[in-house]
């Protein structure tokens, strides 16, 4: 009934504001939702997709055997791209020229990239929800109280009293949007520190096929076969 009460009594502005929160609220809950647990699957993923390429005969076979394992596709881009850059640079396009390592850089570059851009998917929502929510409450507040203090100035007669119910009720909506920013904020920087953790990894073994690529190209290809080179992430 309170609540019904509040909502009644709202005008325009205050019911506009409560929807705004909860749209809010429910928006950055399925993406926190969704992306925690985007996050613990790709953090299992690259760690069996790195160690699966690393016991493979040869990156064409690692290709194949990949789509296995990675099923949000994070590392099967990275050694599709390699594969895909030839020994002797074409003149055809500008993109086939210059050396082996500066077309495995680009390649690799653009490929981490697209990776990285699916992992952090969804937290400038999160991070729009938590700096904005409370400012939104805040507004709601504002507005709720001044309602109340034009209606009751009206009346002719103001008590404590009938101050008291109207002012507190308008300083929910500031608890409504500090409800709503908390769990955002949280979820933004666990999730940030997560893709940070999976970004690490994905460069130290972007890094490690580059090198892996050089070395066959130049005929030193690293004892033990496919064996992880230089000892990297």
């Amino acid at each position: 009934m309170d609540a019904l009460h509040w909502w009644r009594q709202g005008d325009a502005v205050t019911q506009a504001t409560a929807l705004v929160l909860l749209c809010m609220s429910v928006a950055s809950w399925v993406v926190i939702v969704w992306k925690l647990r985007l996050l613990r699957r790709a953090s299992a993923d690259v760690a069996r997709c790195v160690a699966a390429v690393w016991q493979a005969p040869s990156l064409q076979d690692a290709a194949l055997r990949l789509p296995t394992f990675d099923r949000l596709a994070l590392v099967l881009p990275m050694v599709q791209a390699v594969n895909t850059v030839a020994d002797q640079a074409s003149p055809a396009a500008l993109a086939s020229m210059g050396s082996l390592s500066q077309r495995l850089t680009r390649v690799l570059r653009d490929a981490l990239h697209a990776v990285l851009g699916r992992l952090q998917f969804g937290q400038v929502l999160l991070a729009t929800v938590g700096s904005t929510a409370p400012f939104v409450g805040l507004l709601g507040t504002v507005w709720g109280i001044y309602h109340a203090l034009s209606a009751m100035a009206g009346a002719g007669q103001i008590t404590i009293d009938r101050v008291a119910g109207p002012v507190g009720e308008a300083l929910v909506m500031t608890a409504a949007g500090l409800a709503v920013a908390i769990p955002a904020v949280l979820a933004y920087n666990v999730c940030g520190r997560l893709i940070g953790r999976i970004e690490a990894d994905l460069e130290g073994f972007a890094r490690d096929l580059r090198e892996l690529r050089i070395d066959t190209a130049a005929g030193g290809a690293p004892k033990g076969g496919a064996s992880r080179p230089g000892g990297g992430e």
